[in-house]
């Protein structure tokens, strides 16, 4: 049971969070007016639009206060239900949106020397996949962070298979089909959860509020556990945590290195958060029982991840 709803919302002045979010997206749309041939000119936009983010992702940083709960809540109802846009900041999500807007534009330059076609989609790809990340980061409503959530795979899918190496189609193929069966069981479990609320709001702070059962001496009777066990599949998946690891072998290999670098210093990193933010909090019964299994997992992963490395010789796969 939740004895304590763990969110709040402060909202802003300005919708901060909502320019930070969307600038690479209107950065993408506005490279994709632009001629295929102005390869210095695609790559030069999409570099000062994604450092222009980073410098908005600062104020977003200067202007958050060490208080509880999210702030500068940017929200608006957009379907029935209470099925809503809202974007919130917290301690959790300042830092990994910082990095997010940081590495965005290193991984950028990292390419103007290595991508030589199809540069014009390669940027918008990227610009996308940046929205895509930090909207999954802010986001504060169930359904938008899913929205969020689906929206990174499709531009990652693009980069590995397109750019990638020549494995690349297997390895696109995994990563979607990893991806998917987790995402597919979170979409269920989070539809479950907001029927639960009464179906009158998909917001976090709302859903909070919602009693879930569960009994330690008959767990897999409670609610609590497969609805944590939903969520946790798709950010476990993600992370990766062992045995689910087995895609992201193939995906660092065989992704352009710009692509290995968004995937090892941001993507793997909102699994984590998606644990963060929604598993351990919506069900705590359910985590805390299940978190020597994890621990254990989680060790498993760490030697057998040193063992492999010992003999690696290939640098992305040493990453991976």
């Amino acid at each position: 049971m939740l004895a304590q709803n763990p969110f709040v919302e402060l909202p802003g002045e300005l919708p901060l969070l909502t320019i930070v979010t969307f600038l690479p997206a209107i950065g993408a749309a506005l490279i994709a007016l632009m001629p295929k041939e102005s390869q210095k000119a695609i790559f030069g936009t999409g570099i000062f639009v994604s450092l222009l983010t980073f410098v908005i992702s600062i104020g977003v940083w200067r202007a958050f206060d060490d208080v509880v709960g999210f702030q500068m809540v940017d929200r608006a109802e957009w379907a029935p239900g209470g099925i809503g846009y809202a974007l919130g900041v917290d301690g959790i999500s300042i830092l990994i949106v910082m990095l997010t807007t940081f590495i965005i534009p290193i991984a950028l330059w990292s390419a103007t020397k290595a991508i030589e076609h199809r540069v014009k989609e390669f940027v918008i790809a990227v610009l996308v996949l940046e929205t895509a990340m930090i909207g999954a980061l802010l986001a504060i409503d169930l359904f938008l962070y899913y929205v969020f959530w689906e929206a990174m795979l499709i531009p990652m899918y693009l980069l590995i298979g397109i750019w990638g190496g020549k494995n690349r189609l297997y390895a696109t193929t995994k990563f979607f089909i990893y991806t998917m069966a987790g995402s597919v069981l979170m979409l269920v479990a989070m539809v479950y959860v907001y029927l639960k609320g009464g179906g009158v709001s998909s917001a976090l702070v709302d859903v909070a509020n919602t009693t879930f059962t569960f009994t330690r001496d008959a767990p897999w009777k409670s609610e609590q556990t497969w609805l944590f066990l939903a969520f946790a599949l798709a950010f476990a998946i993600k992370v990766p945590l062992f045995p689910l690891h087995t895609w992201l072998p193939d995906a660092h290999t065989e992704a352009p290195t710009a692509g290995s670098v968004i995937l090892a210093a941001i993507m793997l990193k909102v699994g984590t958060y998606g644990f963060l933010r929604f598993a351990f909090p919506l069900f705590p019964s359910a985590a805390g029982y299940f978190s020597p299994l994890f621990l254990v997992l989680a060790v498993i992963g760490i030697v057998y991840g040193a063992f492999c490395a010992y003999n690696q010789t290939d640098v992305k796969k040493l990453v991976a």
